[in-house]
């Protein structure tokens, strides 16, 4: 950014000209001003930005509009008006919508109250979640003070998000309101036939076999429904017998009641009234009135298609989806929360950063990992294989199909058939695409006679693995046909189990940790209802769990019964930047697949006997964890994972020869570079942070002829001139220490 002339430059900076345009400092906000622009008292020093511009705007139209131009620069280019750093600095990561407790979401309110509409357009969210935070991930030098008093500001200032499990208020909410709009819909289609309206985890949701709705037809559902709910009309509970219920369902023609009075095992049939003008079965609970939903906290988000029962056989129904909360104010953080998430998508986010696509040619769900996002991919497998190998896993590689047969004994083609592809004929004989890894593993074990001596024995791989998904239900990374997990089985003995489990959570630890990832939610799921093996072995695997989660110090919840059929597991969910939990890291004890594959070891008596399998993943798989990975740092990935550390800009042409020396020193280093030409700097300069290059080296003939460059950083602005070894130097310090420079 160059400014035009001194008078601009005077109302918001003071500086020097620099070969590459105006070197800038602060000097306090907008605090030297022109007699022109000055038309009040300047601002102190250590005034707020926004009271800063209120200001500058004050004055005639002329200066208003002057000011504005200014900064409307200074939003488009912030990280040229930043100061040289002292030293190196660790990476901060966007301010978190925090969860405080995992039954509640906090959202910390945007910017203060009194410059929120004034001020949202100069200053539009960027890399971070709120205003503070986009000052940060745009490099600017906050002082230790002032981000105290911010971070004062925002706990002070945060909303919290009541769930479903926290509040019984918020839920009857949602589940009435799923009742008012399906009475709103069949008021304004009185064809409409209904089918299932539930509460979910924001909001709610009703199926309805009708024409195709559109964004318009919401509009006018709304409306209805506020109308509904300002009569204040009373829900009652009915009590009926199964033929009544039947007699009432017949005579109002609906027959995806009828089909759902069949499913219900239970009687009396129950029945929920809102007046005496609509009905449906349902066991509830509802509030008192409809009067009692804040209609201004309700909000009919979208419409989709689903089949009804997920039956792709059976009829495509219209499904509107809506919010609803307690309040206003807990709607409009939920509705920022949202486009935060929107903004943070990794399909959107992926294809403007070039990292993954999915092809229409190729078929839905199945994953093309560009140059960029293989990079990512690299680093992480590189990681991943490391820690493994220093942790006494053995590496493996299996192959993607195998016979029928197989699949038979481990019992996949009997309870998992619905999720694997069709089988293939190769000579008379049947294959499948493996679903799974654990056949494999197992026959690797089966190999050879293990001894008691030999354990614990722990494999890994990183396997990849399809299972058919409707196309409906397919979503970016996070739902796919075909996927790479991070597989891993440990074959011990029954007194190892503890320390096995001990030692895969301290490496799912080192793991998530690398990433940012410090924030778990821990559930120990126990024995279900119908299981295999003997109380004994499931009451010894479930105790070493909890001993071992003990152990670690880790806060966790028991599922009372939600263990798998053939073992108790331990599942973690990892936290990300705006506090949403994703599963990634599962821990599961198996006595089924061992005893399906008669695998055994010789023990100390020269007996055979089975040993305990453990199943294990850290990251799920690497398509989904990548996709959390670009949401959770909105695309913009520390300098050691970054695809491309290093974006070298000439400021003419004349400087290529050199940089491309640059570039090649520093790829002989092991740093990831390349080198951009072809326009003015200033807009290489706005591409690299549009594209989120860490780190920009500037060449211009000073620096060919002092064999330097001038590093700019993405989050600590304009470092300065300097020598091309330092520079390695510097950046290679940042990479190990995973910090940013």
């Amino acid at each position: 950014m160059v400014l035009r002339n001194k008078r601009e430059r005077a109302c918001v900076v003071s500086g020097r000209r620099g070969r590459y345009g105006y070197q800038l400092r602060w000097s306090g906000p907008y605090q030297k001003l022109t007699p022109q622009v000055a038309q009040t008292e300047a601002p102190a020093a250590n005034s707020h930005p926004l009271e800063a511009q209120n200001q500058c705007l004050k004055g005639n139209t002329k200066t208003k509009l002057k000011t504005l131009y200014i900064l409307q620069r200074m939003e488009a280019f912030p990280s040229l008006f930043l100061p040289k750093p002292t030293s190196l600095s660790p990476l901060k990561p966007p301010l978190p919508l925090c969860f405080p407790h995992k039954r509640f979401l906090s959202i910390s309110k945007l910017q203060p109250q009194s410059h929120a509409r004034n001020f949202g357009a100069l200053y539009g969210k960027r890399n971070g979640v709120s205003f503070s935070t986009a000052v940060t991930t745009e490099s600017a030098t906050v002082s230790q003070n002032d981000t105290a008093q911010e971070t004062q500001k925002e706990e002070s200032d945060k909303i919290v998000l009541p769930t479903n499990e926290s509040s019984e208020k918020l839920l009857r909410i949602r589940h009435t309101c799923a009742h008012v709009m399906a009475m709103a819909v069949q008021k304004l289609y009185p064809e409409a036939k209904v089918t299932i309206g539930p509460w979910i985890e924001n909001g709610f949701y009703y199926d309805f076999d009708m024409e195709p709705l559109t964004d318009r037809d919401l509009k006018r559902i709304k409306k209805e429904m506020d109308r509904i709910i300002a009569r204040n009309l009373p829900l009652v509970r009915e009590e009926v017998t199964r033929d009544e219920a039947q007699r009432r369902i017949m005579a109002v023609k609906e027959p995806y009641k009828m089909e759902i009075l069949e499913s219900i095992k239970e009687d009396p049939i129950t029945i929920y009234h809102i007046g005496e003008e609509w009905w449906d079965l349902c066991a509830g609970p509802h509030v008192d009135s409809t009067g009692l939903i804040n209609k201004k906290a309700v909000e009919l988000e979208s419409v989709a298609g689903a089949y009804w029962r997920g039956d792709e056989n059976k009829p495509m129904l219209q499904r509107i989806y809506g919010t609803a909360w307690e309040s206003e104010e807990q709607l409009k953080a939920y509705l920022y929360f949202k486009e935060e998430a929107k903004r943070r998508d990794h399909r959107r986010l992926g294809q403007y950063l070039d990292l993954f696509s999915i092809q229409d040619e190729a078929g839905g769900g199945l994953v093309f990992w560009h140059p960029k996002g293989a990079i990512v991919r690299h680093i992480i497998e590189n990681s991943w294989k490391k820690i493994h190998m220093e942790h006494g896993y053995d590496l493996l590689y299996t192959p993607h199909v195998a016979k029928v047969d197989l699949w038979k004994i481990s019992g996949h083609l009997d309870f998992y058939r619905e999720n694997m592809y069709d089988q293939m004929k190769i000579e008379d004989e049947n294959y499948q695409l493996r679903p799974m890894n654990c056949p494999y593993h197992i026959l690797v074990y089966k190999r050879r006679l293990n001894s008691y001596r030999d354990f614990p024995i722990r494999v890994a791989e990183l396997g990849t693995v399809y299972r058919y998904e409707l196309s409906g239900s397919l979503h970016g990374l996070f739902r796919v046909r075909g996927f790479t997990q991070d597989d891993a089985h440990i074959f011990c003995l029954e007194d190892q189990i503890k320390d096995e489990i001990r030692g895969v959570l301290d490496l799912t630890e080192e793991i998530l940790l690398q990433f940012g990832f410090n924030k778990y939610e821990v559930n120990l799921s126990t024995r279900p209802d119908k299981f295999v093996g003997d109380d004994d072995i499931w009451e010894k695997a479930t105790s070493a769990l909890r001993d071992a989660l003990h152990d670690k110090g880790w806060i966790y919840q028991i599922d009372e019964g939600g263990g798998a059929f053939y073992g108790p597991k331990i599942d973690l969910k990892i936290e990300d930047a705006l506090g949403r939990k994703w599963q990634c890291s599962t821990i599961q004890v198996d006595f089924n697949l061992p005893q399906r594959f008669d695998i055994t070891y010789v023990d100390s008596n020269m007996e055979k006997k089975q040993p305990i399998m453990i199943h294990r993943a850290v990251l799920g798989s690497l398509e989904r964890f990548f996709g959390v990975l670009i949401e959770h740092y909105a695309g913009d990935f520390p300098l050691w994972l970054s695809p491309i550390q290093v974006r070298v800009l000439p400021v003419t042409d004349t400087q290529l020869e050199y940089c491309k020396e640059v570039i090649d020193q520093l790829r002989d280093n092991g740093i990831r570079a390349e080198v951009c030409h072809g326009e003015r700097l200033p807009k290489l300069i706005r591409n690299a942070e549009k594209q989120k290059i860490p780190l920009m080296a500037v060449v211009g003939p000073k620096e060919v002829e002092t064999q330097s460059v001038t590093v700019r950083s993405r989050f600590s602005g304009v470092l300065g001139t300097m020598k091309i070894d330092e520079f390695l130097g510097r950046i290679k310090l940042a990479i190990e220490k995973r910090t940013s420079l």
